[in-house]
C-alpha cells in the first residue's frame, strides 16, 4: 500500500521524500549501531545510506537534464521535421480570416505552466525534516511522566482485611498495609542505588509470628524491583535486640555488626533465604525446600530502651548481589519514622 502511494507521487516530491527518510533513518541506525556495537544494525544503516545515495544520484541527473537539454538532438529533430514536411501551397483565404480586422495577429494558444520542481522538492524536504526532527527530539522534549514505562506498584488499602486477634491485644501493632505505605516510597529505588527502576510489586500482610499460636503480631511489607527486593517486618514480642544478638551465636548468621540507628540498638547480619518450589500440576506437591540467595538484614529495636520487639529490614536479589550496608541504614532512617506509632 505504501509503495503504491509512493508511485502515485510526482517525481520531484517522491525522490526528495525518499532521500530525507533514508538519510534520517540511516544516520540514526548507524549511530545506535556504533553506540551498542551491533554489527547487524550497522549493516542495515549502510543499506539505508546506499539507497539514499542512489536516489540522490537520480535526482542530480534529472536536474542536469532539465537544465541542459541536448541541443544536438533537438536540432536534428528539427531538421528532419522540416525535410519531411511538404512545401506549402497557396490556399485561398477562408472566410473567417478575411473577416479578421486588418493588422490583428492571431493570438497564440496559452502555454501550460509547468510546476516548479525546485519548489516541490524544497517543500517535501522541509515537511519530512520537520517530521524527522519531531520523532528524534520528541522523547527528550516531552515530560518523562508520559513515556511507556509501567506505573509504579501501589499498596492495597487493606480496609477490608480482617486482623488476627493478636493485633487487638497489641495496642502498638501496625498493619501490613501501613508498613507497605511507609516502605513504598518514591525514592526507595534511589536509596537502593538503582534510581531508574520502578517498583513492580508492593504488598503488605498482617501476619502473626510462627510458633506463637497466633499470639504475637508480625506484620510485614514487601516491595520488589528488577534488581532488589526489600522486606520490612515488625515483631511485637518481648525479645530485645540485645538478647537477639546473643542468640545469633547459635544460628547461621554471619557478618554480624552491632550499631545504633535513630538512637535505638540495632544489628546487621547476613543469612540465606529459603527457596521453595510448588508444583501446581496434578503430578505432585513440588520440590524440597532449598537454600536461596543470601540476604542482608538490619534489625532495629522498636524504641530506644530496647524493652522488646524489633523491626527487620531485609534486602536480597535473585542474583545474590547485595547493596552496601549504607543503603539499609538509609532505608531505616527514612522508613521507620514514617511508620505510625501506637500508644501502649
Amino acid at each position: 500500500m505504501l509503495g503504491f502511494f509512493l508511485r502515485l507521487l510526482p517525481f520531484w516530491i517522491r525522490e526528495p521524500l525518499l532521500i530525507v527518510v533514508g538519510s534520517v533513518f540511516g544516520v540514526r541506525i548507524m549511530y545506535l549501531a556504533l553506540r551498542d556495537e551491533e554489527g547487524a544494525a550497522a549493516a542495515i544503516g549502510v543499506a539505508f545510506l546506499v539507497f539514499t545515495a542512489v536516489r540522490v544520484h537520480m535526482v542530480v541527473r534529472a536536474l542536469r537534464a532539465r537544465r541542459n537539454p541536448s541541443t544536438a538532438a533537438s536540432a536534428g529533430r528539427a531538421v528532419s521535421d522540416v525535410a519531411a514536411q511538404p512545401q506549402p501551397q497557396p490556399q485561398p483565404q477562408s472566410q473567417s480570416q478575411s473577416q479578421a480586422p486588418a493588422g490583428q495577429r492571431p493570438t497564440p494558444a496559452a502555454t501550460e505552466k509547468e510546476p516548479n520542481a525546485w519548489g516541490q522538492a524544497v517543500a517535501a524536504v522541509a515537511v519530512v525534516a520537520a517530521l524527522g526532527a519531531a520523532l528524534w527530539l520528541g522523547p527528550h522534549l516531552l515530560p518523562s511522566d508520559i513515556d511507556n514505562a509501567p506505573p509504579a506498584a501501589s499498596c492495597s488499602s487493606g480496609e477490608d482485611e480482617e486482623l488476627p486477634s493478636a493485633y487487638e491485644h497489641t495496642a502498638r501493632a501496625v498493619t501490613g498495609g501501613e508498613l507497605c505505605k511507609a516502605l513504598n516510597r518514591p525514592d526507595l529505588a534511589q536509596l537502593l542505588g538503582t534510581p531508574t527502576e520502578t517498583a513492580a510489586v508492593a504488598s503488605g500482610t498482617s501476619n502473626t509470628a510462627p510458633l506463637t499460636d497466633g499470639k504475637v503480631a508480625q506484620p510485614e511489607a514487601e516491595v520488589q524491583f528488577d534488581t532488589y527486593t526489600v522486606n520490612v517486618s515488625a515483631t511485637y514480642n518481648e525479645l530485645s535486640v540485645a538478647q537477639y544478638v546473643k542468640l545469633m551465636a547459635f544460628g547461621e548468621e554471619t557478618d554480624i555488626r552491632t550499631l545504633s540507628v535513630l538512637g535505638r540498638p540495632a544489628v546487621l547480619f547476613s543469612d540465606h533465604t529459603m527457596k521453595i518450589e510448588i508444583d501446581l500440576g496434578s503430578g505432585g506437591s513440588g520440590g524440597p525446600v532449598e537454600r536461596g540467595p543470601q540476604a542482608r538484614t538490619l534489625t532495629v529495636a522498636l524504641d530506644g530502651k530496647d524493652l522488646g520487639g524489633y523491626y527487620d529490614i531485609t534486602v536480597w536479589s535473585a542474583s545474590g548481589a547485595l547493596p552496601d550496608d549504607s543503603a539499609l541504614l538509609d532505608i531505616a532512617e527514612k522508613v521507620l519514622p514514617a511508620i505510625p506509632e501506637r500508644s501502649v
